[in-house]
């Protein structure tokens, strides 16, 4: 395209932004949503763990959203069984639960991607997305767990640490590592999250 058709299109469609809102808009699949409608939240990416491919949290809004520090050597870890049992009972109602490992607490997960990626699979059967380890505290922790602690005034204290984001993208509710995913208070969350 010469330099006089690409003026014509630019102005065609509103501009530089309204190019750069068209080239978006014809990029996006028909899961993910635009930032525009996309809550502060979510507006995050992350690689994904199993290929290191850029996730946008952005294709969850209007979803309730479980937000969860994982680590393969802690004595939470058969949690990943329960977080699973919540996401194949609600997914098709509007849960989706994210993992993020971390090597924030006891050093416990070490490993590296592939490593991680295999337990979560392999041994728990993890169908719910998984991403690539990120810190959840301190001086390097992750602009979304950023924004959790800011919406809760809470940061996880130990790995496994929950996060129930409603389908507004803002209401936060947290609940700590030893609360195991089935209980009765998250599941009324989630329930409440959904509605």
């Amino acid at each position: 395209m010469n330099t006089r058709m690409l003026f014509k299109t630019i102005a065609l469609l509103g501009g530089v932004g309204g190019l750069m809102v068209g080239a978006n808009a014809m990029a996006e699949t028909p899961a993910s949503s635009t930032t525009a409608s996309c809550p502060a939240l979510l507006n995050h990416q992350f690689p994904r763990l199993q290929d290191e491919a850029q996730q946008n949290l952005c294709q969850y809004a209007g979803k309730a959203v479980l937000v969860v520090n994982t680590a393969s050597y802690c004595g939470y870890t058969h949690q990943y069984e329960g977080l699973e049992a919540l996401y194949a009972k609600y997914q098709k109602r509007g849960l989706v639960v994210l993992g993020f490992p971390s090597n924030d607490f006891g050093q416990q997960e070490p490993g590296n991607a592939k490593q991680i990626a295999d337990l979560c699979f392999n041994t728990y059967g993890v169908k719910f997305p998984m991403f690539s380890k990120i810190a959840v505290v301190g001086p390097q922790r992750s602009p979304l767990y950023t924004q959790l602690f800011k919406a809760t005034q809470v940061a996880p204290s130990w790995n496994f640490h929950k996060y129930l984001i409603a389908r507004d993208g803002k209401t936060v509710t947290s609940f700590p590592s030893a609360m195991a995913p089935g209980s009765r208070e998250i599941a009324a969350a989630i329930e409440a999250a959904l509605n």
